[in-house]
């Protein structure tokens, strides 16, 4: 078994690049652990809390749980992964995930690198980069199309939280990645080298 842990800014293309690993891993069994399932509930906020809600500093993440189910993962025992909404900024209290052991866990997320107690657990760490402009375009796509945001509250959110966050926890982060893939998740020539990498650990665990 092999642990993964992908990191970056948001929009930085750490989904590209974990589904071009994956795609190139046919003959393994792979699973993904988004950082992103593992948000603190924030249901009892106010709506005005939650539009000032800081998603981007590691006290949002709960650690000890996306700490504790990776490690019963590596032991063989199938998790529950929790289900988070973006839109209410809650856990589900009835829905889950069932996730079982794999030979590749990848762990993705823009803060897995600032938790020692995760870092422990990944066999390689890699961080993908990528210009701050890419990244802003890329953010503000995905959140008016896929979680019900406008203009002015992304570009708000950026400034506020997105880019402050980066320069303080994410990008310091890079100095713990074993690899930096630059240009995003369109390196493929850094993409094929990553997976022959993979192949090769793997086949030395056997």
């Amino acid at each position: 078994m092999l642990v993964i842990g992908i990191a970056g800014g948001s929009g930085s293309g750490k989904t590209t690049v974990v589904k071009a690993i994956t795609s190139r891993l046919r003959h393994e069994k792979v699973v993904v652990i988004p950082q992103d399932s593992y948000y603190k509930d924030s249901s009892d906020l106010t709506d005005e809390e939650k539009r000032a809600h800081n998603f981007d500093h590691p006290d949002s993440i709960d650690w000890e749980l996306l700490c504790d189910q990776l490690s019963q993962l590596k032991s063989g025992k199938t998790i529950h992964q929790p289900v988070y909404s973006y839109i209410s900024c809650s856990r589900s209290k009835t829905e889950t995930v069932t996730v079982e052991p794999a030979d590749v866990i990848i762990i993705e997320g823009i803060l897995i690198f600032n938790c020692p107690e995760l870092r422990d657990q990944m066999d390689i760490k890699i961080f993908v980069d990528a210009d701050d402009d890419d990244r802003l375009m890329r953010v503000m796509a995905r959140d008016i199309s896929e979680r019900g945001k406008d203009v002015h509250w992304v570009i708000e959110r950026y400034t506020r939280t997105v880019k402050p966050m980066y320069l303080q926890f994410i990008e310091p982060s890079k100095r713990y990645a074993d690899i930096i893939i630059p240009q995003g998740g369109h390196n493929k020539v850094a993409i094929d080298l990553i997976t022959t990498a993979i192949e090769k650990e793997l086949k030395k665990a056997q």
